[in-house]
């Protein structure tokens, strides 16, 4: 039995476009935006959508698209239910699978990365 949610919406941006694309969000949000300590391809949208760990602008070596992260406390397990389901594992890093799902969107599967109250709170039990 694992648990797992729906955790971040991340907005990927071209690396040329990254700094003017996260002073659009921040300003369009009005929330602050910051680069966490040793990720300098994120730029953090701290509270702007209630609930999820974050909403981030991230520089990419690609096309401009969007994508989400589930986080779960059994990173296996969750990978494993959603590609019964029909997503096509495509890579892994650090701890984070990236997952195509039907309909061609991206989903990376990570470890729990909200405080555990708000994980045990909304996180969904798997069997």
């Amino acid at each position: 039995m694992h648990r797992s949610r729906l955790s971040a919406l991340l907005i990927d941006t071209p690396n040329s476009q990254a700094a003017v694309s996260a002073a659009f969000w921040s300003a369009a949000l009005g929330v602050p935006v910051h680069s966490p300590p040793g990720e300098p391809q994120f730029n953090t949208l701290s509270n702007s959508v209630p609930d999820l760990v974050t909403a981030a602008e991230q520089s990419i070596d690609g096309e401009a698209r969007y994508h989400v992260d589930i986080e779960t406390n059994d990173v296996s397990a969750e990978v494993a239910r959603l590609i019964k389901l029909g997503a096509v594992e495509g890579a892994s890093w650090q701890g984070c699978h990236t997952l195509r799902v039907p309909g061609g969107h991206l989903l990376c599967v990570i470890p729990i990365h909200s405080d555990r109250e708000t994980f045990t709170n909304l996180a969904h039990i798997w069997p």
